[in-house]
């Protein structure tokens, strides 16, 4: 009757208050009256009113507060309404109580750590026991009643992100770090965590007790995760997992719901999300309120589902209430497509359109063994008043690509491995990429490589290109083959005529019977008087093989007295053929400059490489913008850069590609994309014998002087490839351990540990 009776004194609705600057943290007191918000500037108690939140109690005080008024982290206790403990930037952990008759509410002062204090937890049935984790690596417990830590317990990590005290168990902690690892402890065994294990691939940030299962542990991580572990198995077991869209910086059990948590981000997102984790693709609710990033959540008391309170860097604090929150299933698209690798096709849609009869389209679709191939999927709806997922039966068709087919992937890993990026001359890596798109049977990106290279090839260097020279009379670089394979077809049959040109030079294309195999030159010819150009007639260019007799010349120009007079070769000259005389055409001036500037090509080739991205085909935008480097980089925002980069890196990594995708990685010049390579390399090594960390590189211990990587199962010092297990930190030669495994899951040290080789 206790626990209703207090419940049913919480009434309120979604309400907001400016705070003076903005929140680190909040907590709320037991009887969900008043909340406290602290932070780098601001550590006020606030009232929670029908009408709004009213500012109760200002704890800064001072002319000049001090950094013990910086707060990282609140925690208002639970058991003695009045006390309060904040962990301090400066390395601090401050008790306070607000039943001094004094301004000053500061009580007690404990400055053991010697960096940033992240978290502060009491004790769920303890008065007088406090818990800090801080940014040394150390935890400490505090005993109210003395001046100084009790117990001190060290994480042998980088830092101490969260610490949570079991509500079950009144002995056991948990502890969360940077280096990805979640610890549990006994407060009366200081000297050793009684159970380590890996949560996350990377700084795990926040944790959270189930505050009904007694061994279900909430985590969550920079991998924009948050998990769901089994403690109460031998060993630890992931229940349940949920993707998020951004690093998880606290996550919070919804009371009375077993399966709900709430979310929020340390960046980029700054909305909250509850979650129902048998769900996990879509969030239950969302609250949309906060313009930056929020910092803390807390419901508003322990037996009450519909009260959630927030704060953010926005500088505001809000009373969410849940019948307000959105349902981003009402807005959920039930249909979906997808590709797969190897070409395959799967659509979702409901079984009402599913259903519908076969149409001629339905011939290539495969059915499921033993019937329709069909897999039920469920869509969410708008919850009922049990705060449900309905559950609504969808129909999954797959439309397998056939054996060989066009759609498989093969050219993409060929290509991949077979590219070059760096390490040759401009000219050799496009010449050397043109031809390995020809033989994969891709034409276009072939003769895309091809024109990159005379585009931004030098003329004048000749090792950059061997078919990319300059002319005989210096002005014009060589034609490419194919260019002249393809002026030799369109004017194979072009009649041998003189223009009159303007004074100056004029340029001429001669046809191959005058040049040699390879190169097209550009000659000058000059002109006496100026003169209208001579405008072939239609008939110049039949096809070819229309040609029976040879046409003859067309009529002369008359002649002017002050033109030049045409000579008797030059008028009775007929079309020409593969085998006979040459074909001339005259062009007045140059329609470019001679000497095209790479910059004047810049714009076509962003045209270009967003063709190909908007095709698809990250990869030939990717290599050609690291290929080109700085010619092309500065066109293209970085946005888009890293876009490219981030969709290509993530299908070499879905094919296994992993060294193509480093080199990637290392030829990038977005800093998001270089940074990639360069999170959790650090490797922390501790002595398997004293479980001290390893200061020195040898094989030797400093502290217990014993081989710290000797194999458990040969019992020699190992001096290659070392292979451990992470429940017991015994390991050995990488084949020993293999070898052993293959017939006893016993650790091979005699620990007695069930170790498994994966």
């Amino acid at each position: 009757m206790e626990k209703l009776t207090r419940v049913s004194t919480i009434s309120g609705r979604t309400m907001f208050c400016h705070l003076d600057a903005p929140a680190n943290a909040i907590s709320v007191c037991r009887d969900a009256t008043q909340v406290v918000v602290a932070g780098r500037n601001i550590f006020k108690i606030y009232g929670l009113e029908e009408d709004g939140f009213v500012e109760r109690l200002n704890l800064r005080v001072g002319r000049k507060p001090s950094l013990n008024f910086s707060c990282a982290d609140v925690m208002w206790h639970q058991m003695e309404e009045n006390l309060l403990a904040t962990a301090a930037t400066n390395g601090a952990v401050v008790m306070w109580n607000l039943a001094r008759p004094c301004r000053n509410k500061q009580e007690q002062l404990f400055t053991e750590h010697k960096r940033t204090v992240n978290k502060v937890c009491f004790h769920p049935t303890e008065v007088n026991m406090l818990l800090s984790g801080s940014q040394d690596g150390f935890m400490k417990c505090f005993d109210l009643r003395k001046k100084e830590s009790v117990s001190t317990f060290s994480g042998q990590s980088e830092s101490v992100r969260d610490v949570q005290f079991s509500i079950k168990d009144y002995f056991t902690f948990a502890a969360s770090f940077e280096n990805g690892n979640v610890q549990l402890w006994d407060i009366r065994r200081p000297d050793r965590y009684e159970r380590m294990f890996t949560a996350h691939t990377g700084p795990v940030f926040c944790c959270d007790w189930h505050p009904e299962d007694r061994g279900w542990l909430a985590t969550g991580g920079r991998d924009k995760m948050v998990k769901v572990w089994d403690m109460s198995t031998s060993r630890v077991k992931e229940i349940y997992c949920v993707q998020t869209i951004a690093s998880v910086a606290r996550v919070k059990w919804r009371p009375e719901r077993r399966y709900h948590l709430a979310t929020c981000s340390m960046m980029v997102d700054h909305n909250i999300y509850v979650w129902d984790v048998r769900r996990p693709f879509i969030p239950f609710a969302t609250f949309e309120e906060h313009k930056d990033v929020t910092t803390g959540i807390v419901w508003r008391h322990q037996h009450d589902p519909y009260y959630l309170l927030s704060g953010s860097k926005d500088s505001t604090l809000y009373q969410h209430m849940f019948k307000d929150a959105s349902r981003p299933v009402d807005r959920a698209n039930p249909e979906g497509l997808c590709f797969g690798l190897f070409g395959d096709l799967a659509f979702a849609a409901k079984e009402s359109l599913m259903s519908a009869p076969p149409s001629v389209g339905d011939v290539g679709r495969k059915t499921y063994p033993g019937g329709d191939r069909r897999y039920p999927i469920f869509f969410f709806k708008k919850p009922d008043v049990t705060e449900q997922f309905e559950q609504v039966s969808s129909a999954l068709s797959v439309f397998e690509s056939e054996a060989g087919s066009s759609v498989g992937m093969d050219w993409f890993i060929n290509t991949a491995q077979s590219y070059l990026l760096s390490g040759k001359p401009f000219g050799e890596l496009c010449e050397h990429n043109a031809q390995v798109a020809k033989r994969l049977n891709r034409p276009q990106e072939s003769t895309t490589w091809t024109m990159l290279r005379i585009m931004f090839s030098e003329p004048a260097n000749p090792s950059l290109s061997s078919n990319h020279n300059l002319n005989k009379s210096g002005n014009l670089p060589l034609v490419n083959r194919k260019l002249k394979e393809w002026i030799k077809d369109v004017f194979l049959c072009a009649e041998n005529e003189e223009t009159e040109g303007s004074e100056g030079q004029a340029e001429y294309l001669f046809g191959d019977a005058e040049l040699d195999d390879d190169d097209l030159y550009s000659m000058e010819h000059d002109n006496q008087a100026e003169e209208p150009e001579y405008l072939l007639p239609q008939e110049a260019f039949p096809l070819r093989h229309e040609i029976i007799d040879h046409p003859s010349a067309p009529e002369p120009v008359q002649e002017r007295p002050e033109s030049p007079h045409v000579s008797g070769s030059e008028t009775e000259s007929t079309c020409l053929t593969s085998t006979e005389s040459f074909s001339l055409i005259s062009v007045s001036q140059l329609l470019f400059s001679p000497h095209l500037p790479p910059k004047f090509f810049c714009p076509i080739v962003k045209e270009m490489l967003c063709y190909y991205a908007e095709q698809g085909d990250v990869q030939m935008a990717v290599s050609v913008l690291i290929v080109l480097g700085d010619r092309i980089r500065k066109e293209i925002d970085e946005l888009t850069q890293e876009h490219w980069y981030m969709s290509y890196i993530d299908l070499l990594q879905r094919f296994e590609l992993w060294n193509v995708s480093n080199e990637v990685i290392k030829l990038s010049t977005c800093g998001a994309i270089m940074c990639l390579n360069q999170t959790s390399t650090t490797l922390h090594i501790n002595c398997s014998n004293c479980k001290r960390p390893m200061s020195n590189k040898g094989w030797i211990c400093d502290r217990c002087h014993q081989c710290a990587s000797v194999c458990a199962v040969c019992h020699h010092v190992v001096k290659g490839l070392f292979v451990w297990c992470q429940g017991c930190s015994h390991g050995g030669h990488l084949e020993h351990v293999m070898e052993w495994l293959k017939h006893s899951k016993h650790c091979p040290a005699g620990c007695g540990h069930l170790c498994e080789y994966t």
